[in-house]
């Protein structure tokens, strides 16, 4: 006997079925959607604050930069959320923040430089 997923009646008709109704089945992908939006937005801030943090600092025209970790920790730049990574030839790690990327060197400073 297989129940509905969100109302735990009975089920009907095909074996595979998870829900009783259009309803129960709205309710569920709704509710799913709004749990994930509530997590991705959260994160979503800071990346576009991050974004714009590195924007700042770069202006509109430069293309890279080496500065400071001291500057970027003063704009609280949160160094954890990222969109991606690349190891180049060096074996050094890039971090990106959509368009923008850095590399912290040992000696507290930082290249950041704008991809095109």
């Amino acid at each position: 006997m297989t129940l509905c997923k969100i109302c735990k009646t009975k089920l009907k008709g095909r074996s595979d079925k998870i829900f009783c109704s259009i309803r129960c089945k709205s309710y569920y992908h709704q509710k799913l959607s709004s749990v994930t939006n509530d997590a991705t937005q959260r994160i979503d801030k800071i990346l576009h604050r991050n974004r714009s943090i590195l924007l700042e600092i770069m202006g509109k025209n430069k293309h890279q930069i080496q500065i400071d970790k001291i500057v970027l920790d003063r704009k609280k730049l949160n160094y954890t959320y990222v969109t991606g990574y690349y190891l180049n030839s060096k074996n050094k790690m890039y971090n990106y923040v959509y368009d923008f990327a850095w590399m912290i060197f040992g000696t507290n400073k930082i290249h950041v430089y704008r991809r095109k």
